[in-house]
């Protein structure tokens, strides 16, 4: 049952994921034009250029702050990370506990494993 919830968690991450690709992209591309033109803003030495460039850059924040849902799809994809992780520790578990015991029997077997290893 464990299996079927983080399958159905994960499908549903992804189908946001996926239904926020395009903010996602967009945002990112906006914050490396920012970045962009605060490195321009920076090496400009005239007033004129440094008004346009803040201008350019008022316009970019504004379309950055407009695909501010590519969060939830940032969100969606950690989830989704940790539903990955969390499946993939459950197939690493061992499915025979090694276990400290004084009966013989137990430590026979043990033993023999060992051995034929």
């Amino acid at each position: 049952m464990k299996k079927f919830m983080l399958f159905v968690g994960g499908l549903v991450a992804l189908i946001i994921l996926l239904a926020n690709l395009g903010p996602m992209v967009l945002l990112a591309l906006s914050v490396w034009l920012l970045y962009v033109v605060f490195k321009k803003f920076v090496k400009s030495n005239s007033t004129a250029g440094k008004v346009g460039w803040v201008i350019v850059g008022l316009i970019l924040l504004s379309i950055a702050l407009s695909n501010i849902f590519a969060v939830i799809g940032l969100v969606a994809a950690y989830a989704l990370y940790l539903i990955y992780s969390s499946w993939k520790k459950d197939n690493r578990d061992p499915v025979v506990h090694v276990v400290n015991d004084d009966d013989p029997f137990t430590n026979f077997e043990r033993q023999w494993s060992e051995i034929n290893n």
